[in-house]
C-alpha cells in the first residue's frame, strides 16, 4: 500500500488490486509531452497573474523542462502507484525543485488538466491524419493521370455494369478520401477549444487569465462552460467516427484491391515489396497489407462504440469512467494513420493489366449503350431495355458475347438498328459517351485532374 498526493483524508494506504485496476499511467503516458506542455503554460500564466511568485513559477518550468528531456530520452521512470501521466510528473516535479513543485497544481484539477493534455494530442494527431490523407490524394491523382487511357468494368452488385476509363476509379476514392479530410478540419475546430481554468467542474477561485494561457497553448477558443469543459467527450466521440468513416473507405478500397489482384480478376498486380508469402504454397501472393486494412476496421469501430457507451448514462459533471476515453483513440489514431500510409503505398506500386481490364470491360457491359441507341432512335426506353434483354438472352443462349453480333442478327430484333449501332460495340466508345459532368469520359476526367491538381498544390 502507498501513500497518494491526494492522501490527506485517508487512514490508510490505497489496496494493491485499486491501484493496479484504477491506474492509467501504462497508457497515458503517452500524453507525457502534452501534459508539459499545459503545465508550462499554466506555471507561467501563475507567474504573471502573481497567484505565486514569478521566481517559483520560473523553478517549476525549468523542472518541468528538464523531466522532459527525461522522458524523451527514456531515463524517466514511470511508477503505476503514482496512477497516471500527470501525478507521476508532479511527484517527479516535487522530488526536483522541492515543495515549490506542489504549487503548480494551484488554480487548475487533474479534471481540466488530463482533457487539456488530451486535446493538444488530438490536435497534433488530426493534423497527422489530415497531412497523409493529403499524401494518399496526391498518390491517387498520380495513378488517374497515368490509367486515363486505359478502360475497365465498373461493377454494380459486384457484376459487370458499364466500362469506366480507369481514372475515374482512383478519382472517386480521391473524392472520398477528401470527404475524410474535410471532416476531420471541421472537427477540430471543436478539438481546438481549451478547458483549461475550468477546475475540478465549477471554475476556479483565483484571478487565472485564461486567455493568455489559450494563446500560450495555441489554442483558437475557450470552452465557455466549466461543466461541459470538465466532462464533455463528444469532439472526441466525432473524432472517432470521423477514424471509423475513413476506415470504412480505406476498407473498401482494400476489397476492390484484393479482389481485382486475384487469380481470377488479374486486373491489377501488387508490388512484391508490399505482399507476403506462404508457409506452405510456394506459389501464394498474399495481399496482406489490404487484408489487415480491412480487418483493423472493425477495431476502429469497435473504439467508437466504447466511447459511446462509456459516456451514454454518465450525469454531470467528471466521472472516472472518463479515463477509458483514452485507449481507444491511441488505438484508432496508430490503426488509421498505418492504415493510410499502407494503402498510399499500395496506390503507388500497383500496376494495372490494361490488356485484361479492355478485354473485361466489353461484351454485355456494353447492353446498356446498344438499348440507349434505340431510345435515340424514338424507341420508349422500357421497350428498348425489353429489346436488348432478348438480344443479351439470344447470346448468352449461344456462348456468346456482344461483340460478336452482326447487324443482320441486330436487325431481327429491331428494324431500327443500322450499321452505325456496331460502333458502340467498343468499350472506349461507351466510356467516352458518359460526358455528363462527373461522367468517365476522357474530356471530363481531364477536367477533375485539373481540378485537383488546382487544389492539391493550394492545399
Amino acid at each position: 500500500m502507498s501513500k497518494k498526493l491526494w492522501g490527506g483524508r485517508f487512514s490508510e494506504g490505497t489496496d494493491e488490486f485499486v491501484e493496479e485496476f484504477t491506474e492509467s499511467v501504462s497508457f497515458d503516458k503517452e500524453l507525457a509531452i502534452y501534459d508539459i506542455k499545459g503545465s508550462i503554460a499554466h506555471a507561467k500564466m501563475l507567474g504573471e497573474q502573481e497567484i505565486i511568485s514569478k521566481e517559483d513559477a520560473e523553478k517549476i518550468i525549468k523542472g518541468l523542462e528538464e523531466i522532459k528531456k527525461e522522458i524523451e530520452s527514456g531515463k524517466f521512470k514511470w511508477k503505476k502507484e503514482l496512477e497516471d501521466v500527470h501525478m507521476n510528473i508532479e511527484k517527479a516535479l516535487i522530488e526536483k525543485i522541492g515543495s515549490i513543485g506542489g504549487k503548480l497544481h494551484t488554480g487548475r484539477s487533474r479534471n481540466d488538466q488530463v482533457i487539456t493534455a488530451f486535446r493538444l494530442y488530438l490536435k497534433e494527431e488530426i493534423n497527422n491524419i489530415i497531412m497523409l490523407l493529403k499524401e494518399l490524394k496526391k498518390a491517387l491523382l498520380n495513378k488517374a493521370k497515368e490509367t486515363v487511357d486505359i478502360v475497365a468494368p465498373a461493377y454494380t452488385h459486384l457484376q459487370k455494369a458499364q466500362p469506366i476509363r480507369l481514372a475515374h476509379y482512383f478519382l472517386a476514392y480521391l473524392e472520398m478520401y477528401n470527404r475524410d479530410e474535410e471532416r476531420f478540419k471541421d472537427n477540430l475546430k471543436r478539438v481546438d477549444q481549451m478547458p483549461l481554468g475550468s477546475g475540478a467542474l465549477a471554475g476556479v477561485d483565483f484571478p487565472i487569465d485564461r486567455e493568455k494561457t489559450a494563446k500560450e497553448l495555441g489554442f483558437s477558443s475557450i470552452m465557455r462552460n466549466s461543466l461541459d469543459a470538465t466532462s464533455s467527450r463528444d469532439s472526441i466521440i466525432e473524432f472517432l467516427s470521423n477514424c471509423a468513416i475513413c476506415m470504412s473507405n480505406l476498407s473498401r478500397q482494400s476489397e476492390d484491391f484484393i479482389i481485382w489482384n486475384s487469380t481470377e480478376f488479374s486486373y491489377i498486380e501488387l508490388p512484391d515489396k508490399l505482399t507476403t508469402g506462404s508457409s506452405i504454397m510456394p506459389q501464394k501472393k498474399n495481399p496482406d497489407v489490404l487484408e489487415l486494412i480491412r480487418g483493423k476496421t472493425g477495431r476502429v469501430y469497435g473504439n467508437l462504440i466504447a466511447l459511446l457507451t462509456t459516456v451514454k448514462g454518465l450525469p454531470l459533471a467528471y466521472n472516472r469512467d472518463l479515463q477509458e476515453d483514452k485507449e481507444p483513440v491511441f488505438d484508432s489514431v496508430k490503426t488509421l494513420k498505418g492504415s493510410i500510409i499502407g494503402m498510399t503505398k499500395i496506390v503507388e506500386g500497383l500496376k494495372p493489366n490494361k490488356e485484361r481490364m479492355e478485354r473485361e470491360a466489353g461484351g454485355f457491359a456494353l447492353a446498356t449503350d446498344l438499348a440507349n441507341y434505340l431510345v435515340r432512335k424514338g424507341v420508349p426506353f422500357r421497350e428498348a431495355h425489353h429489346i436488348v434483354g432478348k438480344i443479351v438472352s439470344y447470346l448468352v443462349n449461344q456462348n456468346r458475347e456482344l461483340e460478336s453480333i452482326t447487324l443482320e442478327e441486330l436487325k431481327t430484333f429491331s428494324e431500327l438498328f443500322d450499321k452505325d449501332s456496331l460502333k458502340i460495340l467498343n468499350p472506349y466508345y461507351v466510356a467516352d459517351a458518359r460526358n455528363s459532368y462527373g461522367g468517365t469520359a476522357k474530356n471530363r476526367i481531364l477536367e477533375q485532374i485539373e481540378y485537383w491538381e488546382g487544389k492539391l498544390k493550394e492545399s
